[in-house]
């Protein structure tokens, strides 16, 4: 097993888009509290604002960097890691990857540095509109990846040519992919919560050092707002409607979601539990009675499937970690509404400011957006296993043939190595600022 090199393959890219999906949630969440306060400061004419958009911006662009620096190798690994799946998908796949890097790249490129940059030379209303092209490219940039991680998922308007690859059929259904829309609104309301965490982080630890007093408070109102509706909106309707997908096109990935190795109505849907694959059985389940049904399918008594009903060769093919990976995600997701929540109810009632507790808990909690991410797309791609493209193309068949294991390892290695030290660089730039404050911005 340890001598496969697809094994390799995938450890290294689950590694290197893992780490790199760090910095995108930020930028893509950061990026409408940018435009917000920036179009706060051209209504209002109040300098507080535009002091809170540029200590943002500067965040936003270390954090930019850092995405493309890491994003980069993702991009060459179709090709030397993937090569076989890059000859069968890249006709369709490939597109979206271009018009990404062409259209929606080049875009928050070109205007993040009018926004860090240009604020005197354009003048507010220009200004702003900077703001605005960061927020449409960052957030066009990750439609288009979606597009393309939509069609793995879910492949429509495409069509089989002589030698076996892939080509479009219909350019339109691609874009349009059903599944698109749902994933799309699920992925950039979680970049907003992880937006929001940090901004409301922020702002906590000022009100904690007691310095810098009307800037924590716009970042805590702003954050603790944005991050209940954001929080709420992840849960339903985009998550409850990412659910149903998956049981409509990806029965076994729900079932292994959930544990559910038989089939049945009025299907449970597992709290608690450990799956025990070997028995085929969910160990010391806390269930609730009939909601897995009503969350799939919309009724109550809507059959679920179970594992036990499809060939084992296409069931996901690390059940336990899907389990898990799907379960720690949605209990994070529940506990951001309420912390998010009660944060709102003391802001309105005038006593967050002060309330040391829940201003350490704003301040730590931070990072667990990070995590419900990567569990969120680690949820989605073990989901998918053992395909690559949903029953069209499995997962060892895509790895480049000429690639070893030692390959592989040495250049992970080195990848480690790199990221560790552009992790430190990145973290030491973001204390700096955050030292500084807004009002040297």
């Amino acid at each position: 097993m340890l001598n496969d090199p697809a094994l390799w393959h995938r450890i290294q890219f689950a590694f290197t888009i893992t780490y790199h999906y760090l910095f995108p949630q930020l930028t893509m969440g950061l990026a409408w509290f940018l435009v917000y306060w920036k179009w706060k400061a051209l209504r209002s004419g109040d300098e507080k604002y535009n002091r809170a958009a540029r200590f943002w911006a500067k965040i936003f662009g270390v954090n930019f960097a850092v995405g493309v620096v890491t994003g980069i190798p993702m991009e060459f690994q179709f090709g030397t890691n993937w090569s076989n799946f890059s000859k069968f998908a890249g006709g369709v796949i490939g597109q979206t990857l271009a018009m990404e890097g062409m259209f929606a790249f080049f875009l928050e490129s070109a205007f993040i540095g009018a926004l860090i940059w240009g604020e005197k030379r354009l003048g507010p209303k220009l200004h702003f509109v900077a703001a605005l092209g960061v927020a449409l490219g960052s957030w066009l940039s990750g439609l288009f990846i979606l597009v393309t991680n939509s069609f793995m998922q879910h492949p429509v308007g495409y069509t089989v040519l002589a030698d076996g690859s892939l080509a479009f059929d219909d350019l339109w259904a691609y874009l349009l992919n059903p599944w698109v829309f749902v994933q799309f609104a699920h992925n950039q309301c979680a970049a907003l919560v992880t937006g929001s965490f940090v901004v409301a982080a922020v702002g906590a630890f000022y009100a904690l050092r007691q310095i810098h007093t009307e800037q924590s408070r716009l970042y805590l109102n702003a954050g603790t707002l944005m991050g209940l509706i954001a929080s709420i909106l992840v849960a339903f309707p985009s998550g409850d409607q990412q659910a149903k997908f998956v049981g409509r096109y990806q029965p076994a990935t729900l079932a292994a979601m959930e544990g559910r190795f038989h089939g049945g109505r009025l299907a449970d849907l597992a709290m608690i539990g450990q799956p025990n694959v070997a028995e085929q059985r969910l160990e010391n389940p806390i269930e609730l009675p009939g909601v897995l049904s009503f969350l799939a399918y919309g009724t109550f008594t809507s059959y679920v499937q179970g594992l036990d009903e499809f060939p084992k060769d296409q069931w996901p093919d690390n059940i336990e970690l899907l389990y898990y990976s799907f379960h720690i995600m949605i209990t994070l997701g529940t506990i951001f509404i309420g912390l998010m929540g009660l944060a709102c109810l003391l802001r309105w009632r005038g006593r967050l400011y002060t309330n040391t507790p829940l201003l350490w808990a704003l301040m730590l909690a931070f990072p667990f957006p990070y995590i419900a991410n990567s569990l969120g797309w680690m949820t989605a791609e073990l989901g998918r296993q053992p395909w690559l493209v949903y029953g069209l193309f499995r997962t060892s068949h895509g790895s480049s043939p000429v690639v070893s294991s030692g390959d592989a390892i040495f250049t992970l290695i080195g990848f480690c190595g790199l990221y560790f030290v552009l992790g430190v660089l990145f973290l030491y730039l973001i204390a700096h600022e955050i030292a500084h404050g807004p009002e040297s911005a």
